[in-house]
């Protein structure tokens, strides 16, 4: 069935991965991560990380069968609707239905988050569209419109994060803030709806921590952890958690209802401490020792650039680094685009 399309400029045979402004995307990388590994001998790809699910795409529409992971399930949705999916889409009487109206739902949303980032409106919307969901038969359906809503909460969100509250700090006049959360939702569905497509590849999407994954053997292993920043903090929970919930539905998440923000309680990564992040990567590199390893880093990080190479080189005999400069902008941060401190340089480490 033909989708009417709405966007334009877009050439709709050919497969367009949905732009991002997450925190770490490495979006802006993709040609130089690619290049990087480009003469490497690989048919397979685990992506660890998967964050976004901009690099295992890269992959899949370089042919690859991969496998993609993350223990968010935000990021796992993503995947599961544009790796390892390819060929379910949202129809129009599938965006339809999730925005219709419903006689009973649940109100977690409206109940626990009133005032605090969206409108009463929007808020009950977003109860009523998450219950529409839950009842579509299909789970790549699923994933394609909880990405969808996900989203649609980001593009319209000031900033696209949730560590404030209210609606009118940081407005900038830019579009995203004058449509209507149903008007984002209908064209992030779009936009997933130009991102599937099947590669011929057996891909597989994952949603467990790293270190419990069983997956089947990969040639290459991208490697994209949390960073321990030296800079900043790398807290993906604390500015997307709302999202992170909407994703579950806050299911098995504990909410800290005394924090302004009513973020929940944070999840740990062996890969976000200065104590653990050494013998995590000790026991991922012995994990993957048998496959490719490429490891995504930034040089404000730790381990350093140096102790990097040394880990990889207890399990591999040869390790080069390649490394890309570029200007980091995030959120509304215009003013500081000029900033020498947004001058940021990426690794990236492969042994072999």
């Amino acid at each position: 069935m033909a989708f009417e399309m709405k966007l334009p400029g877009i050439d709709f045979n050919t497969p367009v991965f949905p732009s991002t402004r997450y925190m770490g995307s490495k979006a802006v990388l993709r040609e130089f991560i690619w290049n990087s590994v480009r003469s490497l001998e690989f048919q397979t790809v685990l992506d660890a990380f998967s964050g976004t699910g901009s690099i295992a795409y890269l992959f899949k529409q370089k042919g690859k069968r991969v496998y993609a992971n993350d223990f968010l399930a935000l990021s796992y949705h993503i995947t599961n609707a544009t790796i390892e999916n390819g060929t379910e889409i949202l129809l129009p009487e599938d965006i339809d239905y999730i925005l219709s109206p419903r006689a009973k739902h649940p109100r977690f949303i409206e109940e626990n988050f009133r005032g605090l980032y969206f409108t009463d409106e929007e808020n009950q919307l977003l109860d009523r569209v998450s219950a529409n969901i839950r009842d579509l038969e299909c789970e790549y359906k699923r994933s394609l419109a909880l990405s969808a809503i996900t989203r649609a909460c980001l593009k319209k969100r000031p900033r696209g994060i949730f560590t404030y509250t209210g609606f009118d700090r940081y407005l900038d006049g830019r579009n995203d803030i004058k449509l209507t959360l149903e008007e984002h939702i209908r064209r992030a569905a779009q936009e997933f709806y130009l991102a599937v497509f099947d590669n011929g590849q057996a891909n597989k999407a994952f949603w467990v921590d790293i270190f419990d994954l069983d997956a089947p053997y990969a040639d290459l292993v991208y490697l994209d952890p949390p960073y321990v920043s030296l800079r900043s903090d790398n807290d993906y929970s604390r500015r997307y958690h709302f999202i992170e919930g909407l994703a579950r539905y806050w299911e098995g998440l504990q909410i800290l209802n005394h924090t302004t923000t009513k973020k929940f309680a944070r999840l740990r990564s062996p890969f976000d401490s200065k104590r653990t992040v050494y013998d995590a990567f000790a026991r991922l590199f012995k994990k993957y020792e048998d496959s490719i390893i490429v490891v995504s880093y930034s040089k404000n990080c730790l381990p350093t650039k140096e102790e990097m190479i040394e880990l990889m080189r207890s399990v591999k005999k040869e390790v080069r680094v390649e490394s890309f400069t570029h200007r980091y902008s995030f959120g509304t941060h215009n003013h500081k685009i000029a900033n020498e401190f947004n001058l940021v340089s990426e690794y990236i480490f492969i042994g072999i």
